[in-house]
């Protein structure tokens, strides 16, 4: 981070009301499911773990770009590879997609050390038919949920829909766009009246011969929705080409189009402490304040026609991820790069916008603390209650975590080469999947490896193994601290059967695998 203020302002800035915006599928891998697990134990008394033997135990590791896990081979996420994870991080987990590159797509969530903790695989390869976009955590019905963009890329927009799942991963809502408009994956946010706001994309013709394009040619222009989630009816739109001449792109444009003309291409909402919207678009360079009650634009902040003076550093260029906070400040993902480069580099900022005197004066700015990273699309910047920023590096499908003083607590990317992220989060989420652990057996010497994992589980501190001779009859062998998305624990004797129960911190029992025939 770049000093621009002493700690005291910053701070003062970043306060607690600068906050930002903000299944499984049962048993896999080797071995075969004999049966239910007997009950055993955990229920009142000393906790089921007490006085057992520890068990050495190890972390499935990744090798190569793809992670592989025993237990659930049908899990295939792209390999993380962390470069700083320092104590001091903000409590939570990471909210990310995977996408473009190799291993399987979907919505992605990983703890402080960068081992998964859930990952939902919706396509098997880089395929931009099915892909997931903007996880993030949302509160819908009094209860928090995650929710995501799932669908079709298409000449750089979505065509899909939106999920909401509840901490058990199951899905309890779909929301779709309206008049005949698909969802598209640049935003999506729920709000405190149960209606989420998301945009979409739709095509026109015009005369684009004064731009140097065709006579009749065809061009996308932006929407921003608003929709009841639980009946679907259409509460709020707003059209970009309503508002915004085509003049004010920077977006190249030829005689010969292929496709139409992304004029505007729209990527973020947020909603300001009046009510009225910050909507970010890409290719005009310019942040628009546009009137709830008439869709009027307030004002422009960038672009040809900026009605802002910006003090020094204080410009952006195919930005991303606009977000209002408290106080004045206005957080942005500056890409620096597009269509052509603009910066030497891409950053986060924050702004503070006095909308009176219509200025917009840089506070703070965060460049990546490794290798100067060039998204060239895609990012995100967050404000955390505690003063931490958190930055997504987009199209790098890099994280950083800035802590209070600036200092990087958190960096890591994922490892795939041509992988991609669209926005990266710090939230604190607590999940407890339907379905039970999962196990796999190998040998190992005179005794039994044991893989174990449980796609989704937040609360899991240690293992305890079960063994016996038949299912009737297991009993606890010893325990190992959960290690990573999969524990590989070595069990020195062979047992017929084994099982696997899931113990939080309390010692109370979250669940157990079925006994599985060695």
């Amino acid at each position: 981070m770049d000093r621009l203020l002493g700690r005291r302002e910053v701070l003062g800035a970043l306060g607690a009301g600068a906050v930002g915006t903000l299944a499984g599928r049962g048993l896999g891998g080797a071995g075969r499911a004999v049966g239910g697990l007997a009950e055993l134990g955990g229920r009142g008394g000393a906790p089921i773990s007490a006085g057992l033997a520890p068990l050495a135990s190890r972390a499935t590791t990744a090798t190569g770009q793809v992670q592989r896990f025993l237990s659930r081979p049908d899990l295939q996420p792209a390999a993380v590879q962390l470069v700083t994870a320092l104590p001091g991080q903000a409590p939570g987990l990471v909210l990310m997609d995977s996408h473009a590159g190799p291993g399987q797509q979907g919505p992605l969530l990983l703890d402080s050390s960068g081992q998964v903790v859930w990952f939902n695989p919706l396509s098997a390869g880089a395929t931009p038919a099915l892909r997931a976009f903007n996880v993030s955590l949302q509160q819908y019905g009094g209860r928090p949920v995650l929710a995501w963009f799932q669908g079709a890329v298409v000449d750089a927009h979505g065509q899909g829909h939106y999920v909401l799942v509840d901490k058990s991963y199951r899905t309890v809502a779909k929301v779709f766009g309206a008049n005949g408009l698909q969802g598209d994956l640049h935003e999506f946010f729920v709000t405190p009246r149960g209606s989420a706001i998301f945009t979409c994309y739709g095509t026109q013709e015009a005369d684009l011969s004064h731009l140097g394009g065709p006579r009749h040619g065809a061009y996308f222009y932006g929407v921003v929705q608003e929709v009841d989630i639980a009946t679907g009816k259409l509460l709020w739109q707003w059209r970009s080409d309503q508002h915004v001449p085509l003049s004010d792109s920077y977006a190249p444009l030829g005689s010969h189009m292929t496709v139409p003309w992304d004029y505007l291409h729209i990527n973020s909402v947020s909603v300001d402490g009046a009510g009225d919207f910050l909507i970010s678009a890409r290719n005009t360079w310019c942040v628009y304040k546009v009137s709830r009650a008439t869709g009027a634009v307030l004002w422009r902040m960038g672009g040809k026609r900026s009605q802002f003076r910006f003090g020094p550093d204080a410009q952006f260029a195919w930005q991303h991820h606009v977000v209002a906070h408290a106080g004045g400040l206005v957080s942005i993902f500056d890409n620096g790069s597009g269509d052509y480069v603009t910066e030497p580099q891409s950053r986060g900022i924050v702004l503070r916008v006095n909308e009176k005197a219509r200025t917009a004066d840089l506070v703070l700015q965060f460049t990546h603390p490794g290798q100067p990273v060039r998204a060239g699309a895609l990012g995100s910047v967050q404000l955390l209650p505690d003063g931490h920023v958190f930055v997504g590096w987009g199209a790098e499908a890099a994280f950083t975590e800035y802590d209070s003083k600036g200092r990087p607590v958190l960096d890591g990317r994922l490892a795939g080469h041509g992988i991609e992220s669209y926005r990266a989060f710090r939230s604190q989420w607590q999940g407890s999947p339907p379905d039970v652990p999962a196990v796999a057996l190998r040998s190992a010497g005179n005794g039994t490896e044991v893989a174990v994992s449980w796609n989704g589980a937040t609360a899991v501190d240690h293992w305890v193994v079960m063994g016996g001779s038949s299912t009737g009859s297991l009993s606890a062998l010893g325990q190992a601290p959960r290690r990573g998305f999969e524990t590989l624990i070595s069990v020195p004797q062979r047992h017929t059967y084994l099982a696997v129960q899931a113990v939080g911190r309390d010692g109370r029992l979250l669940g157990r695998s079925r006994a599985v025939r060695a």
